[in-house]
């Protein structure tokens, strides 16, 4: 049977934890994630009617793109429909995990899916995560060259873009010499010693570290391993804060904005004055992204996508871009897709389902 720890396994594997904001509180939120799942429910916003949901199904797993809990507790008494949702699904052994920044930051993420519904090509991060990467160095003796560079690949290091085993080796010489109680991999005690080495570089995300170190000691043959962890101030272009893509071809903003409208279920769309010119280059981000409004005018793009801006936003835009507001709600509630493919690709035979609850507070008249 499968376990409610494997399936969110599958969730984090595809959007890692550490992505997500320092604000924010993706994760479990409550249960027992080592029992057997009974079914999964998936919702953007977990409200007391989903939980209620899930309970009539028989569901123990409920995932959501919002987190229930964003502020610690100090008490539970069912003051407000947070503690009484954490009380009740503590009440029927339920887990309730959410996926949010993670999976916005993630490639392949929520503006990924809103561009894939837009029809936009060449889809790429428009503001990547900075100060994200690190360059391991370590030197390892000419014949454990090979193992060393495929365990540290098996480890997540290595990868560069769309490239993968991606490594730099430089054949020198190493020299030491072993003092009293060493017990040396070559080499004899109190003599100095010269070995061929490689020295190996790799680059890889820094939340990866521990693995990537638990690795290298792992199949590393001398007793004191040499490796350096060094900084980088390169963006790491597979994370990061909304996307920009292109359109195949022109639309005039009134077309595009209907178009998206009709394509969001939107109850209205709110937009900045026209520019006068054609849709081409489109920058995206779900949720709160008015903080990517420059950014998406430093690409140069047609259009800004998002679901949340102030009402100053929309006079900074001036000419500069088409500012287009079309809601939180519906430009997250993509997210249930993208949790139903991870799961339903690992576990094909699981019991997915999509909440019927329309958790969205903003009504339109």
């Amino acid at each position: 049977m499968v376990k409610v720890k494997d399936i969110l396994r599958e969730i984090e594997h595809y959007a890692p934890l550490p992505l997500q904001e320092g604000f924010d509180n993706a994760g479990v939120q409550v249960g027992d994630v080592n029992q057997h799942a009974t079914g999964v429910l998936l919702c953007l916003d977990v409200t007391e009617e989903v939980l209620d949901e899930a309970i009539e199904m028989g569901y123990n797993l409920i995932i959501s793109h919002h987190p229930l809990a964003f502020k610690s507790f100090k008490s539970l008494t069912g003051s407000n429909y947070i503690e009484r949702c954490m009380m009740k699904a503590c009440k029927y052994d339920l887990v309730v995990y959410a996926a949010h920044t993670n999976l916005d930051n993630a490639v392949g993420g929520v503006n990924y899916r809103l561009a894939e519904l837009i029809g936009l090509q060449n889809v790429r991060i428009l503001s990547p995560q900075k100060g994200a990467l690190l360059k391991l160095v370590t030197f390892v003796p000419e014949a454990y060259a090979e193992i060393m560079r495929n365990t540290l690949f098996n480890a997540g290091a290595g990868s560069i873009g769309n490239y993968d085993a991606c490594s730099y080796n430089l054949h020198g010489e190493g020299t030491f010499r072993a003092n009293a109680g060493c017990n040396p991999f070559c080499g004899e005690i109190g003599e100095l010693h010269v070995e061929k080495e490689v020295r190996i570089e790799m680059i890889f995300p820094a939340f990866k570290k521990t693995a990537v170190t638990r690795a290298l000691l792992s199949v590393h043959p001398y007793e004191e391993p040499a490796f350096d962890f060094y900084s980088l101030s390169n963006t790491w272009e597979q994370a990061g804060s909304g996307v920009v893509g292109e359109l195949p071809a022109e639309e005039d903003e009134l077309s595009f904005l209907l178009r998206i409208k009709a394509l969001f279920n939107v109850g209205c769309v709110k937009h900045s004055p026209f520019t006068g010119k054609p849709i081409r280059e489109v920058a995206i981000c779900g949720g709160s992204g008015a903080f990517l409004i420059k950014d998406a005018i430093a690409y140069g793009a047609d259009v800004f996508i998002t679901g949340e801006a102030k009402y100053n936003d929309f006079y900074d835009v001036e000419d500069r871009i088409l500012l287009a507001v079309i809601g939180h709600y519906e430009s997250e509630i993509c997210t249930k897709d993208i949790f139903y493919n991870i799961i339903s690709k690992k576990f094909p035979t699981f019991a997915v389902h999509f909440s019927n609850v329309n958790s969205n507070p903003v009504k339109y008249l």
